[in-house]
């Protein structure tokens, strides 16, 4: 399998294009968030058709949500007032965390195995925005025609420590009135967070499988839900007005996130996590925390299957 990389320049800084020329598959990553801008497929007529909201434009629009494919972490989602406290050390940030804008190095390049490896280690966390020394390394892949996603944490303290994760996708659908987001038959806990944050409250919907059973008007709001009464978390969203089918296999995630703000995409965001509280917890409470043993790691992948329509 022969892949190619090269790196482009734009107004956002510098992008690494991965390409399967084979599979006829690319995948373009900034080095701001280490944020996927761009996946797509070559069509019919041999053009590439993106698949991800304004696919390959990385200019800030004059209005309305501005990301791609948001990267998330060390918490998910938000903060309340944009702070907390983790074990007495004060967390400060905006909304994802500090990754969606740490300038990252270039990636570690593997052409053999089709990957692309970007990487933060202690020394580069901001002081404010997480306390403790865990490096994460954050794994893209072409494989099979589709692309794979892998967070590594390594837990370099001598103590168990607790953050959060995910990813913020948002899928082009041309038309969010048309979109059929297919749900995999299950239980669904709803966790409710008016403005933003949970309120304790949860709302269990037993579902037979097929079209989402949520309305389209509240998505500007969020649905939270929790999968543990979910076997089979592959997660499909059909774009009729644009031919498109992503087939979303969030199989490790424990959590699910559906968000849009009205405009043509469709968030459909794996979460290894969730928001803050109202009233606020400590960090180390929130609903969702994951825990890294120490001197341990954690791992969790996820992969997303893009083709056309018939």
């Amino acid at each position: 399998m022969s892949f190619t990389h090269h790196v482009l320049d734009s107004v956002a800084g510098p992008l690494d294009q991965l390409e399967d020329p084979s599979r006829g598959i690319r995948l373009i990553i900034a080095r701001t968030g280490a944020e996927p801008v761009s996946l797509a497929l070559r069509n019919v007529a041999g053009a590439w058709q993106g698949f991800f909201w304004r696919d390959g434009e990385v200019e800030k629009p004059a209005s309305g949500w501005d990301n791609h494919a948001t990267v998330m972490g060390y918490f998910v989602h938000r903060l309340w007032k944009q702070e907390s406290v983790y074990e007495g050390h004060p967390i400060k940030g905006g909304n994802h965390g500090f990754i969606r804008s740490h300038c990252f190095a270039p990636p570690v390049v593997d052409l053999e195995a089709g990957t692309l490896t970007y990487g933060v280690d202690p020394p580069e966390i901001p002081a404010d925005a997480y306390p403790y020394k865990v490096a994460m390394r954050l794994i893209f892949s072409l494989k099979d025609g589709a692309m794979g996603m892998r967070f590594e944490f390594e837990n370099q303290e001598d103590h168990p420590v607790a953050l959060s994760f995910g990813w913020h996708p948002g899928f082009a659908v041309g038309s969010l009135e048309s979109a059929r987001l297919l749900l995999p038959p299950g239980t669904y806990r709803r966790e409710m967070a008016p403005g933003d944050f949970l309120d304790g409250a949860t709302e269990e919907i037993d579902f037979a499988g097929g079209e989402m059973p949520f309305s389209k008007k509240a998505l500007p709001g969020s649905y939270l839900l929790d999968l543990a009464g979910v076997e089979d978390r592959r997660f499909i969203l059909e774009a009729s007005a644009l031919g498109h089918r992503i087939e979303c296999d969030y199989s490790e995630a424990p959590f699910l996130t559906l968000w849009s703000n009205g405009d043509p995409f469709l968030c459909v965001e794996p979460c290894w996590g969730l928001p803050d509280s109202n009233p606020p917890v400590p960090f180390e409470q929130k609903r969702g925390i994951q825990k890294i043993g120490a001197g341990g790691t954690l791992t969790a992948s996820l992969r997303v299957s893009p083709s056309f329509l018939s």
